[in-house]
């Protein structure tokens, strides 16, 4: 992934006020990084990495929390 898109879904997805779990997922994701262990593992998170994993950039948004 190309960092420019990489820190701008980042910065993106920070302003919007995703979960932070899907937040950390999604970065862990597009790094290529080994997941976390089976205890720390959530549904955001999991979805985040998936997401990061695959470049979707618009799949936070529905883990956006409410204020």
């Amino acid at each position: 992934m190309d960092k420019s898109i990489y820190h701008s879904t980042l910065k993106t997805m920070h302003d919007a006020g995703v979960n932070e779990a899907y937040y950390h997922g999604w970065a862990s994701g597009a790094l290529g990084n080994p997941e976390l262990e089976e205890q720390r593992i959530t549904d955001a998170y999991t979805a985040g990495y998936e997401h990061g994993k695959d470049g979707v950039v618009d799949g936070y948004k529905a883990w956006l929390q409410t204020k």
